[in-house]
Formats: structure tokens, C-alpha cells, sequence
């Protein structure tokens, strides 16, 4: 394999679900700038094929909380710890009322609040991904 693609295959892979194309695209830009592998989906469907078919899998979920699709939110994130158990999963727009079960259902925290800044998703994703590092 040349070094090229070794690079690429280290890189860590994010997947950005979110039903608001301008928001998708902006985050997964960001994402891909600070050397991340993004995929995006606009629903839930479309996010829960990409994981299936991902190989080697993602690494990290961030999932609006109110997306389109056969589940979404606190639903779709317990689909993921069931099924995908090595992705990380950040829910962002949360409802407040809800912070606890989000708490559970997500890793390092409940959520994030939107809008966000870019600069604090990849903050919550590198720290994600060192927490799973240190527990494997």
C-alpha cells in the first residue's frame, strides 16, 4: 500500500447527519480541513445505510437531534450503541428537557447546543475519540 493511502486510512472517519444541507456542508468542509474523512447523510435512512456499508466504520456520528427518517434522535443514537458499538455518537440540538437521557445515550456529554461553532465539534470529537482510545 503506498504511504498515500496508509495516510488516508488514519485518518479518523466522521459521519454528519443533517437534514439542513447549508449546515452539512459547511460542518463536513471544516471536518475534511482539519484532516478528517467525512460522510454526510440528510436522513436517518440515509446515515444508518452509510453505516452498515462502512468499512472500515466510522469513528464518529454527529446526528442533528430532529433529522428525517425512520428514527431519529435519542432513538436513532441507541441504534447506534446497539449495532455500531465502535462509533461514537454526538447528538447536536438537543431539547434541554432532555439533557439526561442524552447524557446516557451519548458519549462525553449530552449534546452539543446549536448553533455551534466548528471549532467546538472537532474539540468534542478529539476528545471522543481519546476517551475510546484510553477504554479499548
Amino acid at each position: 500500500m503506498s504511504e498515500a493511502g496508509s495516510l488516508v486510512e488514519e485518518r479518523p472517519r466522521v459521519l454528519v447527519l443533517d437534514a439542513d444541507i447549508v449546515v452539512r456542508h459547511v460542518l463536513a468542509e471544516y471536518l475534511r480541513t482539519c484532516g478528517y474523512q467525512v460522510a454526510e447523510a440528510a436522513s436517518a435512512d440515509e446515515a444508518l445505510d452509510l453505516l452498515a456499508d462502512a468499512r472500515p466504520p466510522f469513528d464518529v456520528m454527529l446526528a442533528d437531534f430532529a433529522v428525517p427518517g425512520r428514527l431519529e434522535g435519542f432513538a436513532l443514537a441507541a441504534f447506534v450503541r446497539e449495532h455500531h458499538p465502535a462509533v461514537g455518537v454526538i447528538l447536536a440540538g438537543t431539547p434541554a428537557k432532555a439533557a439526561d437521557e442524552a447524557a446516557e445515550l451519548c458519549d462525553e456529554g449530552p449534546h452539543l447546543a446549536r448553533p455551534y461553532e466548528p471549532q467546538s465539534v472537532v474539540d468534542r470529537i478529539k476528545q471522543l475519540m481519546a476517551t475510546r482510545a484510553r477504554n479499548l
